[in-house]
């Protein structure tokens, strides 16, 4: 029975020791070097005409990656947002993109630097009537440069189309899989 005992007091204190100094060492989770950040931009919704739509633009924010350490932006941010073209004209017009230009507060445009990712246009490719509207995605990027002492002031906006009249003919025909 002393031999149970002992071989009991050692498989305890071996489990003992092992735990011991198997979880006596901390283990430190480290902090993200870089987080998700999202600046919504004010106004949340606006609304342009011009001579050939009226123009709607909301829920516009700008999502980026900043250095947790530093508080830098590491990448290109994006901007997204909602988009509403109402034709405003008495034709038909084929619409190919919206494009962004980002100014500061003297009206200069701000640049995107060397590295930067530059996507300035949203496609959309869709022929409106008159008084007819249709709705889309922004999905673009704006410059670093735009964030620095809130140099943003001003977004211009640039729909590019194609003006009628416009003719458009449709053709069918058969196909099948084999």
């Amino acid at each position: 029975m002393s031999i149970k005992r002992i071989f009991l007091f050692l498989t305890l204190g071996l489990g003992l020791v092992i735990g011991f100094f198997g979880c006596s060492k901390e283990q430190k989770a480290e902090a993200p070097k870089q987080e998700q950040t999202t600046k919504n931009l004010v106004p949340s919704k606006v609304e342009v005409k011009g001579q050939n739509f009226i123009l709607e633009i909301s829920d516009l924010r700008a999502a980026m990656t900043v250095d947790s350490a530093s508080k830098e932006i590491i990448e290109t941010p994006s901007l997204r947002g909602n988009v509403k073209i109402t034709n405003a004209s008495k034709d038909i017009l084929d619409i190919q993109a919206v494009t962004l230009e980002y100014l500061d507060e003297a009206g200069k445009p701000i640049a995107f630097k060397s590295g930067e990712k530059i996507a300035k246009a949203s496609m959309y490719l869709k022929a409106i009537k008159p008084g007819e509207i249709t709705e889309g995605s922004l999905d673009v990027t704006i410059p670093r440069a735009a964030f620095k002492e809130n140099a943003l002031s001003k977004i211009e906006v640039n729909v590019v189309y194609v003006p009628s009249p416009l003719k458009r003919e449709v053709m069918t025909f058969s196909e099948k899989l084999e």
